[in-house]
């Protein structure tokens, strides 16, 4: 496909009493809407942009900035402007699954195992997990991504005794959801789930792909099996410019 930045658009116009900067902004967020430029990819220079629409790279600096804030694109100084497409929908309701939510919006989900370990039930884990503090839980550090695109780093933390395979059947399976199924839980609800945004640490923004300074939204979250003997808890990290949470009382 020919890059629709590499010649002057005949339809932006200079006397419709629109500032520059904006008329600019209009045009390329429809063109990222329409595909123009895929999620992850870079879009053309400043200089490019300039040239195309006939104004200097202050009037496009500006243009971009705007598209920034709206979380259209990503700006990484030193490497250039990404697009970063639609805000992947997240609903956080009484059944709330990575791979589902993902492949409903025709996207691919992917789970990676990045790191896990045995680590002591710390306060707030053992209180939701109904344990005594500093009983064995296996933590799994995983990196979830939509259409190869980074949007969430999280770590779940399971009883030891409880589940001694889950590290092996995540690696197998690259779902939560579907290795709990293997090791016998073929049903999980969610109990509580409290979000709040911070500034993203310098590992976060790596896994993540972000650029210093980035929000990320972190949901901590308590699953009970069906039963409703506590399951697993979790803190996931997602990209705050890629994921709208939506909260769904009735799911």
């Amino acid at each position: 496909m020919t890059d629709p930045a590499l010649s002057p658009d005949p339809t932006f116009h200079r006397a419709a009493g629109i500032a520059l900067w904006r008329q600019i902004a209009d045009f390329l967020r429809s063109e990222l809407r329409a595909g123009a430029w895929p999620a992850g990819t870079a879009l053309p220079t400043e200089a490019t942009f300039a040239h195309r629409f006939g104004v200097n790279r202050h009037t496009v600096r500006r243009a971009v900035a705007e598209l920034v804030a709206e979380g259209l694109v990503r700006s990484d100084q030193g490497r250039g402007t990404f697009a970063l497409g639609e805000r992947l929908a997240y609903p956080i309701g009484r059944r709330t699954r990575f791979s589902e939510i993902v492949g409903r919006q025709a996207k691919a989900p992917g789970g990676r195992l990045i790191a896990s370990g045995l680590e002591p039930a710390g306060g707030w884990q053992a209180e939701a997990l109904g344990v005594v503090p500093d009983t064995p839980l296996l933590c799994l550090e995983t990196l979830g991504v939509a259409d190869n695109v980074p949007v969430s780093l999280a770590r779940s933390w399971f009883v030891a005794e409880r589940f001694p395979r889950i590290v092996e059947t995540y690696t197998e399976t690259g779902s939560i959801t579907a290795a709990l199924s293997r090791l016998g839980v073929d049903d999980y609800l969610r109990r509580w789930t409290r979000i709040r945004a911070r500034i993203a640490e310098p590992a976060e923004c790596e896994r993540l792909d972000l650029t210093a300074g980035a929000t990320v939204l972190i949901a901590e979250a308590l699953n009970d099996d069906a039963d409703g003997t506590p399951l697993h808890v979790s803190s996931t990290r997602f990209a705050a410019d890629r994921i709208e949470i939506v909260v769904n009382a009735e799911a």
